[in-house]
């Protein structure tokens, strides 16, 4: 990466940890008879001393196996979990996009389209002038004006990368979101990702698919166990994931 590219983001050394919770006793006499009140946990360090930047105009993949620590480190990076040690530093708050993003179950899909431009700032009339592009960016025209909980989980991760997108964010966190739609999806999604980098924007592209990884990213960061085991030239840090045991 050029050095003289100016950081959109920067971890600097992140610690994140949760409780886990254990399944609580069988049944109140035996909850009493142990004479313990509190439920038993164990700590996960899902993300062990990170440290990383991220540019303008790069799209930075980040792979790793499943409990890698990748979402979390996303959501540490969006401020959605607080950190346990070291700090996130961003020029501007990330927009997160998932397959499992918060949308609206009870409304329309079309309704869920006008309450998200709202949050990003449109006026209801520039949000209704954008609604059939959004609707056909997310290939959910027959589908619309249907309850958004009889969709998909492809269905809602489609519809919050159109809305989230309808204004270019400066810095754009993709969890996944891209491996659920078709071709076409794909491909206009792509021409989005580097609409934001062209505006000197920043992506973290989290995905399974090595062959998008390489295609797509500027560089990529392995997370292994929560810790950062390699960033580099993506066929580089992909090859060396994929003949690791993390990968198998």
């Amino acid at each position: 990466m050029d050095p003289g590219r100016a950081v959109t983001v920067r971890v600097d050394n992140a610690h994140v940890y949760y409780r886990v919770y254990e399944d609580p006793a069988a049944g109140i006499k035996q909850l009493f008879s142990s004479g313990r009140t509190g439920r038993r946990y164990q700590t996960i360090r899902a993300v062990r001393g990170v440290s990383l930047d991220l540019h303008e105009s790069e799209t930075l993949g980040l792979i790793g196996s499943n409990g890698s620590g990748k979402s979390t480190l996303l959501a540490a990076m969006t401020g959605l979990l607080p950190l346990q040690s070291g700090r996130v530093l961003g020029r501007s708050r990330p927009s997160l996009l998932g397959v499992s993003a918060a949308l609206r179950s009870a409304l329309s899909g079309r309704r869920n389209i006008l309450i998200g431009g709202l949050a990003l700032g449109f006026t209801r009339a520039e949000v209704e002038s954008r609604m059939d592009e959004i609707i056909d960016f997310a290939g959910l025209r027959a589908a619309i004006d249907r309850p958004l909980r009889t969709y998909s989980s492809g269905m809602r991760a489609r519809l919050n990368f159109a809305i989230a997108t309808a204004r270019i964010p400066e810095i754009l966190l993709i969890d996944e979101a891209l491996s659920v739609g078709d071709e076409g999806f794909r491909a206009r999604s792509a021409e989005r990702i580097d609409e934001v980098r062209s505006a000197a924007g920043s992506v973290v592209l989290v995905s399974h698919n090595m062959a998008e990884i390489e295609a797509s990213c500027d560089r990529v960061a392995w997370l292994d166990a929560g810790s950062l085991r390699a960033v580099g030239e993506p066929g580089e840090v992909v090859a060396a994931y994929l003949a690791s045991d993390a990968a198998r």
